[in-house]
């Protein structure tokens, strides 16, 4: 065979149940000259049998076993190993479209690109959501730099991304991701996506983004954390990504936007992850982002993502509130502390005193209001979050964040 023009590497750890899928998917495709590498990153199921069995029947399948050391590191041991000119990643739990490696490819031959960027497809619970990019079109280094990264991280809304973190919705050139890629530290296990796309972008001098959805990302269930292990070690993560895009950006964005860009990215993360409510290390409350609630007030929680998820497990240690009702318009089963998800008719519009929407995206938050509304829902209920900058930096300084957005154990009083 032919030298590949793509490489798709597929990092492999405890998927045993959505690999085969994924392989197919990707043996389905219509464009054919691509290398498959697998690899298997000490995956202790079935994992490695399943990848040496495709290898055994499929020429372009290479598999490559080591021992465990995350997901960066796999991906650095994929490209290692990878010989095509352009690089695509995929979750092994995830699955694409026939004609994904063919319309990456056109996308960047046709229009010279270093990076393509496209739609994806959510599945969740069966149902199927089309997400694509709100800006499109063919970018030069200039518009790159000069509009593309100001707005790549927070595009004025929080907190919506103008470039999506995610490396699976994108195809990139070898040459300059081996640039970018063993540059990112093993250890940042929070947001490594984040890591290599945006530090990616800072020596992109042609991109094009499509609207074209090629990528099926399953979110599961299990895959979502609903409380907090351990806060200090999930902040000092956090500061390990935010510090290394202060790093590798400061050279190409003002301080000024680089600083809001990171400050936001933080605060949304740190505020799904706690849910909602933050406290310092002596158990203190430090900051309410839900604007207007105050303690034992009666609420209803709107949405069963991670963000619900995350208010419902912190109100049964913390006790803030009384939650009434958790309500989803994709209703499936899941309870946690006692409070179980219910389809959005089975709720009582009068007996409670505020509704939260458990969401940090404004395009989504409006959707819900506006059909939270037609439902009889009076507005002044519907709770707003907090994203006044000033107050939000006020916080992360409290927490320990530096102006590196390095995280420290002892924080400032």
């Amino acid at each position: 065979m032919s030298k590949a023009e793509i490489s798709v590497i597929v990092p492999v750890y405890k998927i045993e149940k959505y690999l085969p899928q994924c392989i197919e998917s990707l043996l389905n495709q219509s464009f054919d000259n691509f290398e498959l590498v697998l690899v298997n990153d000490g995956s202790p199921d079935n994992c490695p049998k399943i990848c040496d069995d495709y290898a055994k029947k499929d020429a372009r399948v290479m598999v490559v076993h080591k021992k465990n050391g995350g997901l960066l590191s796999a991906r650095k041991e994929g490209l290692d190993n990878s010989t095509g000119k352009y690089i695509a990643f995929v979750d092994g739990d995830d699955w694409v479209d026939k004609y994904y490696l063919d319309i990456l490819y056109k996308l960047a031959s046709v229009n010279k690109a270093d990076l393509v960027v496209t739609g994806h497809f959510r599945e969740f619970d069966g149902k199927i959501e089309t997400i694509k990019p709100k800006t499109t079109g063919v970018f030069n280094e200039k518009e790159i730099k000069g509009d593309i990264l100001p707005k790549a991280i927070f595009n004025g809304e929080f907190c919506e991304h103008g470039v999506s973190t995610y490396v699976w919705n994108k195809l990139f050139l070898k040459s300059k991701l081996s640039k970018v890629l063993y540059d990112v530290p093993n250890d940042i296990i929070m947001g490594e996506d984040a890591a290599i796309t945006y530090a990616y972008l800072t020596i992109t001098k042609r991109m094009v983004v499509s609207r074209i959805p090629l990528y099926y990302y399953r979110q599961r269930h299990d895959s979502i954390v609903k409380s907090i292990e351990n806060p200090e070690i999930e902040y000092y993560r956090l500061g390990l990504l935010m510090n290394f895009l202060k790093t590798r950006l400061q050279s190409v964005l003002s301080s000024n936007n680089l600083n809001q860009q990171i400050t936001y990215y933080l605060y949304s993360q740190i505020l799904v992850r706690s849910g909602g409510f933050i406290y310092d290390g002596t158990e203190t409350l430090i900051f309410n982002p839900f604007l207007g609630v105050r303690q034992g007030s009666k609420i209803v929680v709107y949405s069963s993502g991670s963000f619900g998820q995350h208010i419902l497990s912190t109100n049964t240690k913390r006790k803030f509130f009384e939650i009434t009702t958790w309500i989803d318009l994709d209703y499936h089963e899941l309870e946690i502390g006692g409070n179980s998800v219910q389809p959005i008719s089975q709720f009582d519009s009068k007996g409670f005193d505020y509704l939260i929407i458990a969401t940090i995206h404004p395009s989504y938050y409006r959707a819900i209001k506006e059909e939270l509304l037609q439902m009889g829902i009076e507005e002044y209920k519907i709770v707003k979050i907090d994203t006044d900058l000033n107050a939000i930096e006020l916080v992360l300084q409290k927490l320990g964040f530096d102006e590196m957005f390095m995280f420290s154990k002892t924080s400032p009083n």
